[in-house]
């Protein structure tokens, strides 16, 4: 495995501007903590309102000449670029450790996941189609052609610091737009090291800025407002993404939004046991449940829910805690000290409405943010566990009778993001998909993301879909043009 000291040294540690590491105005900077420890990783530097102005202005300067580049060099560009990230994996990997807390098996398979990202659409630069076809009043012809958006803000989260960048970046690249990324505070470094592998793929100064900031609203809102912005892409909490979407109608601004989720987990009585408890602990303590597509709640059929719960329980309770980077560790910390609290308060409200805890249900001795992985049994309707979303190692576990109540508690929700059922019955399996108010639904299976399947959700959890083949017309616009 890479040094630490020696990785931490190399990573750029400026603002991506233009091509290049700048500092920020003034020379402002904020640190980076290690999860595990609360250790000072580094410092970088922290932008404000006028290094945004500089990335806009960048952006919007080469935007023309980048539109116009021909879609094969915006392939080549991409697929140098995932080239790049897989050679240097180990890198990205214990950067993704060391500044988020997942264990360095997962880092490994999110630089995999992301990476893929930047190979999809640069296959995907080259595949945008548009149409000619005759009038039915045949008084004229149609055309349509695809033109990217323009200079696009993406704001990402901390939780996959590199496939949450990868999954906005790559298509909008692919489509000729360029692009401002405001990465999350929490995890800027993978994102700055990603900064310098587009450099050295070849990418034009410009296109592509990197703006850690320990205050997002300084550096956005004047953005928000600026005429140079043309579209703004969030991944991020429900409550940010109204307050963006807000901002965004002041100007009309193109938006996509992918927004929190409260998936539920729904196991049929005829479902295989042993297939769904491997599903909960995938859908569940994946990113030690800090996901948007994680398992929120768990509703189980009656009939078989003790079994279902014991199982789970002993499960979880084998899980080993404790610092990324160690071997076999398979749930790390949190990524703060406020995400710990957040997710005790919302197991302590849950058993003092009667719920049950089967295993853990505590913070860890150790030093850094870590939380016990947790089985709760008889959650009650009112808890706001099975409301809200938890983010952390936690399974409330609910029971339900018959398949239509058990849809009614799958949707009974404002969000509509992820889903997830286990049943041996095909035509259950289908109808129950079918009925559920999800984007996405996993049919036996705990892990549903895929680059080329649309990732997105309804209701509350969002607009617009990423990945896939549809993820790349997110970042283009359709022109109509009449012909005589």
């Amino acid at each position: 495995m890479r040094d630490v000291a020696a990785l931490l040294a190399a990573v750029p540690t400026g603002l991506w501007v233009a091509g290049e590491q700048v500092p920020a105005e003034g020379g402002r900077a904020f640190p980076v903590h290690d999860p595990a420890t609360g250790a000072v990783l580094v410092e970088v530097a922290d932008a404000a309102a006028a290094d945004g102005a500089r990335a806009l202005a960048a952006a919007a300067r080469v935007q023309k000449d980048w539109a116009a580049t021909s879609s094969r060099s915006r392939s080549e560009i991409l697929r140098r670029a995932w080239e790049l990230v897989i050679e240097r994996r180990d890198d990205f990997a214990l950067l993704m450790t060391l500044e988020m807390g997942k264990p360095l098996a997962e880092s490994y398979s999110e630089v995999t996941y992301g990476a893929e990202f930047l190979r999809w659409f640069a296959e995907e630069a080259v595949r945008v189609n548009g149409r000619y076809t005759q009038s039915p009043s045949g008084t004229g012809r149609i055309l349509v052609t695809k033109q990217p958006v323009g200079p696009t803000l993406a704001i990402t989260p901390w939780n996959f610091p590199l496939a949450m960048g990868t999954r906005k970046i790559a298509p909008a690249l692919a489509a000729g737009c360029t692009m401002v990324v405001k990465p999350a505070a929490e995890t800027p470094l993978t994102m700055l090291l990603l900064g310098q592998v587009f450099a050295d793929a070849g990418l034009p100064a410009g296109v592509l800025s990197i703006l850690p900031t320990s205050q997002a609203a300084q550096l956005t809102d004047p953005m928000f407002a600026d005429d140079r912005l043309r579209k703004v892409t969030f991944t991020g909490s429900t409550g940010v993404g109204k307050l963006l979407l807000a901002q965004s109608a002041t100007r009309v601004l193109r938006t996509s939004m992918e927004l929190g989720g409260n998936a539920p987990f729904v196991v049929f009585a005829d479902a295989d046991l042993d297939a769904a408890v491997d599903g909960a602990m995938a859908a569940k303590m994946r990113n030690t449940g800090e996901a948007c597509t994680a398992a929120n709640r768990f509703h189980v059929d009656n009939a078989v829910r003790e079994q279902f719960t014991t199982m789970l329980t002993a499960r979880m309770r084998a899980l080993k805690v404790g610092p990324g980077h160690l071997d076999g560790v398979q749930v790390g910390p949190l990524i703060s000290e406020k995400q710990r609290t957040t997710v005790a308060e919302l197991v302590r409200d849950a058993v003092e409405k009667g719920a049950v805890v089967t295993t853990g249900g505590a913070n860890t001795e150790a030093e850094g943010y870590f939380y016990e992985p947790t089985v709760l049994a008889d959650v009650p309707a009112d808890a706001r566990i099975l409301r809200e979303e938890v983010f952390g190692p936690v399974a409330p576990i609910t029971g339900f009778d018959g398949e239509a109540e058990g849809i009614a508690a799958a949707n009974d929700t404002e969000f509509g993001l992820a889903a997830y059922i286990y049943t041996t019955d095909l035509d259950r399996a289908l109808r129950v998909a079918e009925a559920l108010e999800s984007g996405m639904v996993g049919v036996n299976r705990g892990i549903i993301s895929d680059v080329a399947a649309p990732f997105g959700g309804v209701k509350q959890s969002g607009l617009g879909r990423e990945a896939g083949s549809e993820g790349i017309e997110e970042y283009l616009e359709t022109k109509y043009i009449a012909l005589q």
